[in-house]
C-alpha cells in the first residue's frame, strides 16, 4: 500500500469511528430522522456541486429508478437504523452491527447470482450468526425496550445497506460514482423528510448543532466516500472494505474512553466472533483468495 493510500486508509477509518460521537450528537439535536435526512441532504449537496465543479455533472434520470432502491436502503435504512440505535446500544455496539453488513451482503449477493460462497465463507457467515447472538444475548446494560428496539434497528440497517450495495452491483455497475453517490443520498435524505411529521425536532438547533450536521454530511459522508472509492480503485474492495474492522476498534476505544461505555466479556468475545466471521467472508485469512471483485 503506497503512503498516500494508507494515509486516506487511516484517515476513514477515524473519521467514521469518531462519526459515532457526531451522530450521538446530532441526534439529541435533531432527533433520529431530522438527523439522518438532512445529513444525507447536506452529503448529496455537496457531491453534487463538487461533481459540477469537476465538469462531471450528474444524471439522474436514466438511472432514477436503482437510484431511489439505493437511497431507501444503503443512505436512509442504513443511516436511520445507526442513529437511531447508537444512543439506545451505545457506541460500541451500534459500530460493531456495522461490521455485520459484509456478511449480509455476501449472503444476499449469494442469493441474486452475484456472488459465490466457498466453504470458508459459510463458516464465516455462522460464526457472525454466534456473535451477533452473543453481542445481543449477554449485554452489560440493562435489557430494556429501547435496548431491544436498538439491536433490532442496527441488523435492519445491515440488512438495509447490504442489500443497497447489492441492487447497486446489480443495477449500477456502470454508472458514475459521483451519480450513485450524490443522486442514493440526495433520494435517501428526502425519502425520510415526510417522518418529521411523526418525528419531530426535539428543540431549535443551534449554531454547534447546524456545524456538527454539516461535517456529518460534507465530511463524514460525502468527502469520506470520494475517499473510499478511490481507495477501492486503487488497492481493490477486498482490501478497502476492511477499513470498517478498523472504524469498529476506533469506536469502540472512543466509547470506552469518553463515554464510559462497557462490554460484558462475552460480548467482547461475541465482537471478536463477528469480526473473525467478516475476515473469512471477506477472504483476508492469509494464503487466502478473496471471492470478491477488486
Amino acid at each position: 500500500m503506497q503512503p498516500r493510500d494508507l494515509a486516506i486508509y487511516l484517515f476513514l477509518a477515524i473519521a467514521w469511528g469518531l462519526s459515532f460521537l457526531v451522530v450521538l450528537h446530532t441526534e439529541h439535536a435533531f432527533g433520529w430522522v431530522g438527523a439522518v435526512s438532512l445529513r444525507a441532504l447536506f452529503a448529496g449537496s455537496t457531491l453534487v456541486l463538487l461533481s459540477v465543479l469537476l465538469g462531471r455533472a450528474p444524471q439522474f434520470r436514466p438511472v432514477l429508478k436503482p437510484l431511489l432502491v439505493v437511497g431507501a436502503t444503503t443512505v436512509a435504512g442504513q443511516l436511520a437504523g445507526m442513529t437511531y440505535a447508537t444512543p439506545r446500544i451505545g457506541t460500541a455496539m451500534a459500530a460493531i452491527f456495522v461490521t455485520t453488513i459484509p456478511l449480509f451482503s455476501m449472503l444476499i449477493g449469494r442469493v441474486l447470482g452475484l456472488e459465490t460462497l466457498s466453504r470458508q465463507g459459510v463458516l464465516g457467515l455462522l460464526l457472525g450468526l454466534v456473535g451477533m447472538v452473543m453481542l445481543v444475548g449477554f449485554p452489560a446494560q440493562t435489557v430494556d425496550a429501547d435496548f431491544i428496539n436498538g439491536c433490532i434497528a442496527s441488523i435492519g440497517g445491515a440488512l438495509a445497506a447490504a442489500y443497497g450495495s447489492n441492487h447497486a452491483a446489480l443495477h449500477l455497475r456502470q454508472c458514475d460514482p459521483w451519480t450513485v453517490a450524490g443522486g442514493s443520498f440526495l433520494a435517501g435524505g428526502v425519502m425520510l423528510l415526510p417522518l418529521l411529521w411523526w418525528v419531530p425536532l426535539p428543540g431549535v438547533p443551534g449554531v454547534l448543532d447546524w456545524g456538527y450536521l454539516l461535517i456529518s454530511g460534507s465530511v463524514m459522508s460525502a468527502t469520506c466516500y470520494v475517499l473510499f472509492f478511490g481507495l477501492v480503485a486503487r488497492i481493490g474492495a477486498t482490501r478497502a472494505i476492511s477499513v470498517e474492522f478498523v472504524v469498529t476498534l476506533v469506536a469502540v476505544l472512543v466509547g470506552a474512553l469518553f463515554l464510559g461505555e462497557a462490554l460484558s466479556l462475552l460480548q467482547a468475545l461475541g465482537s471478536g466472533v463477528i469480526l473473525f466471521g467478516c475476515v473469512m467472508v471477506l477472504g483476508l485469512l492469509p494464503g487466502r483468495r478473496s471471492r470478491l471483485p477488486s
